[in-house]
């Protein structure tokens, strides 16, 4: 996101709304069970895709003051675009907007904008030293639809006007947003109208480029003969003009409009199965937009334009669905050979990992997440295992105490699981933590999932921030059986978290067996990279520094955005602990530790034989914590 004051590539203003999307494909929406839920409209969309092409970007509209508005500046923060100028409404609710896919020519959608935010964006907003900031503008036909607007719209433009900024109308024509359809008619997308015709002219000299599909410009220029439309626009504007042609790709015309639609500067579309176009137009004109932005000609800003629509209306959803720019270069790339994008593997990998926001640079895991081993504490101790959510509270708090005295904020971490920890769970979930929470059955192997559950079952009611973490203990040695059925639910997983949008941590334990640690546990991950399964994180014991820099190697190759690689304990003391970690220094892969047993093990026992108390419980774990957090500080620059 850019810093006050600095440069812009581009100025979005318009729509922000909520979009809940139905996960039952080819279902009517009155039979729909569940939807998805992302930030959506057309400016929206537009911003969030231009910042993923690489453009800086920013965003003035207006959200409600509720949860619906507050998500959508989270999530444009996290995508990168400069919320600045996203102005809360205190009288007005966020516009929300559902929609269905029933199939691929039909998607039933419902906006509900009765009074919404965004149509309140109003000339205080913003100011010309804002404006002048970007290069270009760019507005939605949707906010000339209301007077208010229109008003709000042509200020903006004169403003960008007066100061240099090219200006940019996507025509964003939709029937139901002025009033020519029934209310719950948000499908149909062309209704022609002499009044919207007419007012939509009364902007087009003011423009520098003008995108839309043939029906936006049927709107446009007051005729459903392409052709006429067009030289209609041209008769009022002197607008670069870009027509959006679906199968067929798209043109572009400056100067006279041709006898043809293929004389424009023509580039041919890229050929995809269709779950959803809905979205395709919003990436279509980011795509153009970094090309068009960065003078790279009108060719290739239609190559990238084309190819970032083939790739949404083959996804789920508006925003999520927009490519980035490493993934949409690489689809151009290698497009011949990718018929269908939604289902690549290559392009879908790139797609998951080049869409995460958070970035941790340290991590300092507090891994209380076991299950068995507290329960054992507990029936050695002999307390009852009622106790253990408060043990687990009292863990966290310890956690607290270390990341307020040693400013730990964004640096910090915990593993807890949901059977006694759901309340830790709770407490920090949508805070600065990273979290991990595991999915595998206590000690089991052949692998097996918590409760005998299906992994599907298991995430489908976690919050997505939680990483799922599964310990393994795998070797690549192992006979047939076992491997097999290890890697059947291995893949399981890693299948379930592709498709959720969970990341995953893979903890990789040898079982006993001849091999030394880390030439077992690098030949697991030699196993599992070849059977197409690519984790976010690993979680891995100490091990000797050769085999570290094979296994950093190894990942670099295989998984270059892989999140990180955390170092485990295994109940080992501290000074072994310690010794241990140096062999990870320098390795900037290598993000830091996750240990547990070292740090609670015996004052949760005396605790639970009620030897000590609470207040003495987090003051000993705390302790731990720190002293562990310096051993590896320490064990990161010592030779």
């Amino acid at each position: 996101m850019t810093s006050a004051g600095e440069p812009l590539d581009l100025i979005c203003l318009g729509r922000a709304g909520v979009d809940f999307y139905a996960d039952q494909i080819g279902s009517r929406l009155e039979d729909v069970g569940s939807f998805s839920k992302y930030i959506g409209g057309s400016s929206t969309n537009i911003a969030c895709c231009s910042s993923r092409m690489g453009l800086s970007t920013a965003l003035i509209t207006r959200v409600g003051d509720e949860h619906m508005g507050q998500f959508i500046r989270e999530q444009l923060q996290r995508e990168g675009v400069d919320t600045s100028h996203v102005i809360t409404d205190p009288e007005r609710l966020t516009a929300l907007v559902v929609l269905g896919i029933k199939d691929q020519d039909t998607f039933p959608l419902i906006f509900y904008r009765e009074n919404c935010a965004d149509m309140a964006i109003a000339e205080s907003d913003f100011d010309v030293n804002f404006i002048q900031r970007a290069k270009a503008l760019l507005i939605t036909g949707t906010h000339f639809s209301s007077e208010s607007v229109y008003r709000t719209s042509r200020h903006a433009l004169t403003l960008a006007k007066d100061t240099g900024v090219k200006t940019v109308l996507d025509i964003d024509y939709r029937p139901v947003l002025w009033g020519l359809t029934t209310k719950g008619d948000g499908e149909t997308r062309f209704v022609a109208n002499d009044n919207v015709t007419t007012h939509l002219q009364s902007i087009l000299p003011e423009f520098d480029l003008i995108v839309g599909t043939e029906e936006e410009i049927h709107i446009a220029g007051g005729s459903t003969d392409t052709i006429q439309a067009l030289r209609h626009i041209r008769q009022l504007s002197t607008a670069t003009l870009v027509l959006k042609r679906g199968p067929y790709g798209a043109s572009v015309y400056d100067g006279d409009i041709p006898d043809t639609l293929d004389e424009g500067v023509t580039v041919e579309g890229v050929t995809v199965a269709v779950l959803n176009v809905l979205g395709a137009g919003d990436a279509f004109i980011s795509g153009f937009l970094r090309g068009w932005i960065n003078g790279e000609g009108h060719e290739q800003a239609l190559r990238y334009a084309n190819a970032c629509g083939a790739l949404v209306v083959s996804r789920h959803g508006c925003t999520p669905a927009m490519p980035t720019r490493e993934e949409l270069d690489y689809y151009l790339a290698n497009s011949a050979a990718i018929p269908k994008p939604d289902t690549d593997t290559e392009l879908n990998y790139l797609h998951r990992v080049t869409t995460r926001s958070t970035q941790w640079s340290t991590l300092y895991i507090h891994a209380f997440d076991h299950r068995i081993q507290f329960e054992e504490m507990a029936a050695e101790a002999g307390a009852s295992a009622d106790r253990l959510p408060t043990l687990k509270s009292l863990l966290l708090d310890a956690t607290h105490a270390v990341i307020t005295s040693h400013k730990l904020n964004g640096s910090a971490g915990i593993l807890c699981d949901g059977r006694f920890g759901q309340a830790v769970l709770n407490d920090v979930t949508g805070g600065a933590m990273w979290i991990g929470r595991p999915v595998e059955s206590p000690k089991s192997r052949p692998l097996e999932f918590e409760n005998g559950q299906s992994i599907g079952t298991i995430l489908a009611s976690w919050p997505l921030e939680h990483i799922v973490k599964c310990l393994v203990y795998y070797s690549a040695a192992d006979d047939t059986v076992t491997r097999d059925l290890q890697d059947k639910k291995i893949w399981e997983l890693y299948d379930a978290c592709c498709h959720s949008g969970h990341e995953l941590l893979l903890e990789v334990i040898p079982p006993q067996e001849s091999l030394p640690v880390g030439e077992s546990v690098l030949s697991s991950m030699r196993h599992l990279f070849e059977l197409g399964i690519r984790p976010d994180w690993w979680k891995v014991p100490c091990m000797q520094r050769d085999d570290v820099l094979a296994m950093d190697q190894l990942i670099a190759a295989q998984t270059p955005h892989c999140r990180g690689i955390v170092v485990l304990g295994l109940d080992a003391p501290a000074p072994e602990l310690a010794e241990g970690f140096r062999a990870f220094r320098g390795i900037e892969r290598v993000k830091g530790f996750a240990v547990g047993r070292t740090l609670f093990g015996q004052p949760s026992k005396a605790w639970l034989r009620r030897d000590i108390d609470d207040a003495e419980l987090v003051t000993t774990v705390a302790q731990n914590y720190a002293q562990m957090i310096e051993l590896w500080q320490r064990a990161m620059v010592e030779p």
